[in-house]
C-alpha cells in the first residue's frame, strides 16, 4: 500500500541548459548546499544557484539562477563532479583525469594540479587524516586491477596508497580505511590499510551496472542478485533485510528512513524500518539518481528534479488515516533520529494515543490498551 513520501519536482529545465541545441546531454550532477553543478557531454559544466521557495500552501518549488558555464576544452563528456567545500573545490572527471577547479568560478588550480588515469573516483566522506583542509579520494586506475588513494589539498595531490585487487574494479564506495568494491564477478570490502579483503557475494558486472553506495558509517547498499538491494557492513555481514528493487535499477539513494532507487521507468521508494515498498512515482529516460546532504536529485538527460520528502509527521498521520496502525508505528519510531527529543516524545505520545482510539474502535481492545497504556 502506498505512502505519499515525496513529491517530484523540476529544479532545471532544459532550456536553462541547452537552449535549442538537442545535442546536449547532462551526464553528471552535483549539489553543495544551494550550489548546483551539471556536466554535460560537450565538455561544458554549468553553476546553477537553488533557491527553495514555499508557498502560503505549503507547497515547495525550485527556482534555478545559472551564475556561469565553462567549457574545459576538451571534445569528451564530462564524467563525474564532486564537490569539496572546505577547500572551495570542484573536482572533475574528464577524459581519465581528475581536475581541480575553483567552487565558484570554475577555473582550474593555478599549479595546475591533477589525478591522471582514473577511471571513476569516491570521496572518503569518513575521512582517516583527521586533516580539515584535505579530501581523501580513492580512484579505480586506468592501471588493471589498481585501485589509488589520494590526499587532495586546495592547490596539490598526492597519492598515499596503492592497492591491487584480484579482478578488475568496476564501481567503489569508500569508508575510512574500508573500500566496498564491485569487481567483475562479486562484491568484496577492502581493508587498504591492511591489504584483507572480505567476499560479500557474487554479481555479474557484464550483467547490469552494479551498485556501490556509503549510507552511514561502515554501511553500504549494494545492487544485488534478483533484484534485492542489499545492506552490508564493512564486517561483511547485513544488519537489515533487504529491500526488493526491480532487476535493471541504475541508481539508488538513502533518505532517512526511505531507500529510494531509480529504474528506466520509475522511481520507487521502500522503507528501511519494514522494507516495503511505499511508493512509486513514473519517471521516464531517468538516468541519474544521488543524495546530496539529505537532498535527493534524479535527471534526465535534458532536465534535473528534486525528490521533495513529505513531513514525516504527516506521512505518519496519513497512515493513522487509513487506519494502518503498526506502519505508522514503525515509522514514529523511525523519526525518532531525526526530530529532536522533546519534540519527538510530545509527538509519540499523541501517536500512541490516536492509534489506541483506532484500535479501540475496531474491537482490539488488548491492543489499545497496550497503546494506551
Amino acid at each position: 500500500m502506498s505512502v505519499k513520501a515525496f513529491k517530484l519536482v523540476s529544479a532545471v529545465e532544459r532550456e536553462m541548459l541547452m537552449g535549442d541545441k538537442n545535442y546536449i546531454n547532462i551526464e553528471c550532477i552535483e549539489c553543495c548546499g544551494k550550489n548546483l553543478y551539471v556536466g554535460t557531454n560537450d565538455c561544458f559544466i554549468y553553476h546553477f544557484l537553488l533557491d527553495e521557495k514555499i508557498s502560503t500552501a505549503g507547497k515547495i518549488t525550485f527556482a534555478a539562477t545559472k551564475q556561469l558555464h565553462k567549457y574545459l576544452g576538451l571534445k569528451k563528456p564530462v564524467s563525474e563532479l564532486k564537490a569539496a567545500s572546505a577547500l572551495t573545490r570542484l573536482l572533475v572527471l574528464c577524459d581519465n583525469t581528475i581536475t581541480l577547479v575553483n567552487m565558484m568560478n570554475l577555473e582550474p588550480v593555478p599549479t595546475g594540479a591533477k589525478i591522471k588515469g582514473a577511471v571513476t573516483f569516491a570521496v572518503n566522506e569518513n575521512p582517516v587524516s583527521g586533516d580539515p583542509f584535505c579530501v581523501e579520494v580513492c580512484i579505480i586506475s586506468v592501471k588493471r586491477r589498481t585501485i589509488q588513494m589520494f590526499m587532495v589539498f586546495e592547490d596539490r595531490v598526492q597519492i598515499v596508497k596503492e592497492v591491487f585487487t584480484p579482478e578488475q574494479p568496476c564501481a567503489v564506495a569508500v569508508d575510512g580505511y574500508y573500500l566496498c568494491l564491485a569487481l567483475t564477478t562479486q562484491y568484496i570490502i577492502l581493508n587498504y590499510n591492511t591489504g584483507v579483503s572480505q567476499d560479500l557475494f557474487p554479481y555479474c558486472s557484464d550483467e547490469k551496472r552494479p551498485i556501490v553506495k556509503r549510507i552511514g558509517r561502515q554501511e553500504f547498499l549494494l545492487a544485488g542478485p534478483g533484484g534485492l538491494g542489499m545492506f552490508a557492513t564493512v564486517d561483511g555481514i547485513s544488519q537489515r533485510a533487504p529491500v526488493h528493487w526491480s532487476e535493471n535499477v541504475i541508481g539508488a539513494a538513502l533518505c532517512f528512513p526511505y531507500v529510494v532507487a531509480l529504474d528506466d521507468e520509475f522511481i520507487t521508494v521502500h522503507s528501511m524500518l519494514d522494507q516495503q515498498q511505499k511508493q512509486t512515482l513514473p519517471f521516464k529516460e531517468g538516468h541519474i539518481l544521488q543524495d546530496f546532504e539529505g537532498k535527493v536529485i534524479v535527471a534526465t538527460n535534458k532536465g534535473v528534479y528534486i525528490l521533495v520528502p513529505l513531513p514525516l509527521e504527516k506521512q505518519i498521520q496519513d497512515l493513522l488515516a487509513s487506519h494502518r496502525v503498526e506502519e505508522a508505528l514503525i515509522l514514529a519510531k523511525g523519526a525518532r533520529r531525526n526530530i529532536p527529543k522533546e519534540k519527538f516524545q510530545v509527538m509519540y505520545k499523541r501517536i500512541l494515543q490516536q492509534a489506541g482510539f483506532i484500535q479501540f474502535a475496531q474491537l482490539q481492545f488488548l491492543e489499545a490498551k497496550e497503546l494506551f497504556r
